[in-house]
């Protein structure tokens, strides 16, 4: 069997969340953020350091991995509340040691019962994005509280309330403003000014927050206290909800500003109705290791567990770096060829998860890669019930467009249970509207579907229809080798979600990086599509030119991803990691430090 490749010396070893000298007079300064801390009994890690301590404060209250991360999320919506909060939803991966198992959780936003194909369509043609993002148009009904009722009731160690109560202490006492912060409501500030309420949280005094300044938010700290104290149901049968479908189906716009926002169809019967989907992970067996992630209605697992697959048989690990990163770019390609193609909600499409995933289908694809030369884009998909070597099914299917903006936790626990969990609001900023006194973001996920079908004459599997889930791209992971947790990773970041983890789990499974350098590295990231998206440190590497050659061309964006990730170390300490620079850095934290 081959070696656990050998951690490499830690970038950074922090013993714990520092606490900075820097911040406001009379407020409690900030907690400064590591990217790497090594230590026992459990590890957090967020892009949020507040958050981050969230998590660590449970873990040493004695609460298990499941309940860190539900204190984590919900800190999250406070100190991150463009990328998620309860106004939006997610998926749960949970590794369970006393069982050996992984569960997962689709806690992914819903169309309303009276949505059909045709819901971004207007006189026949699809809306603007941005006139379909901010408008109640967009709004599915949310998931994330139940989903943190469902992963409480089913594997947590303390009450929703007790959970939630860092959080509730962080809205009602404020986090101190930070560049990242400030930049994506200057981001949004045209759509922001537009709705007095978002207005009134985000844009104090009608201007942009000032980085080091406190910004509170009691009115969701009031929102945690009564979820806290009534459970998910205040969200889908009482007040909260209530509140949610009256602003959705009446956006409160400023009627000065001359926004149209369009209302809504999601109704409380949606609400009342809904429910989390506890599901089968998607699984690869990788090398020497077990590959698990979420399943459809998200598209993560199957593209990335059908990359790996076509990766299987070549030597990654031997390959020279001009090599490893061509492969990396064909599989990516292929697998998204085929993800375009077949994946949706397996509810309203007959989704081929297996087939996908299966050995013979990665072998069938895996001989389109050649050494020699890059393949061309768009590329048609291959048929996964009918593998045929170097086949495809005839017409290529362009991707669709798919917001960046989202967030990523990983928790440990003492007792070796693992939570990889992703969740979103969509675009950063979600719809633009927040909820009247409740102090949180709506989401615009229903802008994931396909507005219209992408290639004619071919069945789209993510078109809008009643109740249905748009496809996503998040890929929460855990990864086992022997029976035991070895790490989980995951990332935001819109379709790069799935590349951004493929390109983790390669550097630290394949190319002997510590966790915390794979997270690091420079990305690339290749959707089927004719130029490959990249980082400006992957545009500088020696490799580029030769990759060129190859027929790889390139187009370069600012950042791709926001990973976290946490590893256990073969003596039963953990390694939490998150990023050092993307998005203002992450936060990585330990419950007991090593000396």
């Amino acid at each position: 069997m081959r070696a656990l490749p050998r951690l490499a010396p830690p970038l950074l070893l922090a013993t714990a969340l520092i606490w900075s000298s820097a911040g406001p007079a009379g407020a409690a300064a900030p907690p400064s953020k590591v990217p790497e801390a090594v230590g026992w009994d459990g590890a957090v890690s967020t892009v949020s350091a507040d958050a981050t301590a969230a998590g660590i404060e449970v873990l040493r209250a004695g609460g298990n991995a499941v309940d860190a991360a539900v204190a984590a999320a919900a800190a999250l919506g406070v100190t991150e509340p463009y990328s998620s909060g309860i106004g939006g939803g997610g998926y749960f991966v949970y590794y369970d040691h006393a069982t050996g198992r992984v569960h997962t959780i689709d806690g992914r936003e819903k169309a309303g019962r009276t949505a059909d194909s045709g819901l971004f369509l207007e006189n026949g043609k699809p809306l603007a994005f941005p006139d379909a993002v901010t408008s109640g148009l967009s709004v599915g009904v949310p998931g994330t509280a139940a989903t943190w009722d469902a992963a409480l009731r089913e594997w947590g160690s303390r009450s929703l309330a007790e959970n939630l109560a860092p959080a509730e202490r962080i809205a009602d006492d404020g986090f101190v403003v930070n560049a990242t912060f400030r930049g994506m409501t200057q981001d949004n500030y045209s759509r922001f000014k537009d709705f007095p309420d978002t207005a009134k949280l985000f844009l104090p005094g009608g201007g942009l927050p000032e980085v080091g300044s406190l910004l509170r938010n009691p009115d969701l700290a009031a929102t945690y206290r009564q979820l806290g104290k009534d459970g998910s149901k205040a969200f889908y049968q009482g007040d909260i909800g209530r509140d949610v479908v009256n602003t959705l189906q009446r956006p409160p716009v400023d009627p000065g500003s001359g926004r149209t926002a369009r209302p809504g169809k999601v109704d409380a019967s949606d609400l009342a109705a809904y429910r989390v989907r506890p599901q089968a992970p998607t699984h690869v067996a990788y090398r020497d290791y077990d590959v698990y992630s979420i399943a459809p209605s998200s598209s993560g697992g199957t593209t990335v567990g059908e990359a790996l697959g076509i990766l299987e048989d070549g030597d990654v690990g031997d390959y020279s770096s001009t090599q490893y990163y061509h492969h990396f770019l064909e599989a990516s390609r292929i697998a998204f060829a085929d993800r375009n193609r077949w994946v949706g909600d397996p509810r309203y499409s007959d989704v081929p998860t297996h087939e996908l995933l299966s050995p013979r289908y990665a072998a069938s694809r895996a001989c389109l890669i050649s050494p020699d030369r890059a393949l061309t884009s768009p590329l048609a998909p291959g048929d996964p019930r009918h593998p045929a070597d170097c086949a495809d099914t005839g017409q290529a299917v362009p991707e669709s467009y798919e917001g960046q903006n989202t967030t990523h936790l990983t928790v440990a626990d003492r007792w070796g249970n693992v939570v990889a969990y992703t969740l979103s609001i969509e675009q950063t900023g979600g719809s633009g509207i927040t909820v009247p006194g409740r102090g949180f973001l709506l989401n615009n996920e229903l802008t994931d579907f396909d507005f219209a079908p992408l290639a004619a004459g071919v069945p789209d599997p993510n078109l809008p229809g009643p109740g249905k889930r748009p496809r996503s791209s998040m890929s929460p992971t855990v990864v086992l080798r022997d029976g035991e947790p070895l790490l989980a990773t995951g990332s935001p970041g819109g379709a790069t979600i799935i590349t951004t983890t493929l390109q983790v789990l390669l550097g630290r499974l394949d190319r002997g990086l510590s966790l915390e350098q794979a997270i690091a590295a420079p990305r690339a990231s290749q959707r089927n599509t004719a130029a490959t998206q990249a980082e400006p440190g992957f545009l500088a590497l020696p490799e580029r030119s030769a990759l060129e050659g190859l027929g790889h061309s390139f187009s370069s964006v600012a950042e791709i991803g926001a990973a976290t990730g946490v590893e256990r170390l073969p003596d039963g300490r953990w390694v939490a990691a998150a990023e050092p620079v993307r998005r203002g850095g992450g936060a990585a934290a330990v419950v007991r430090p090593s000396d």
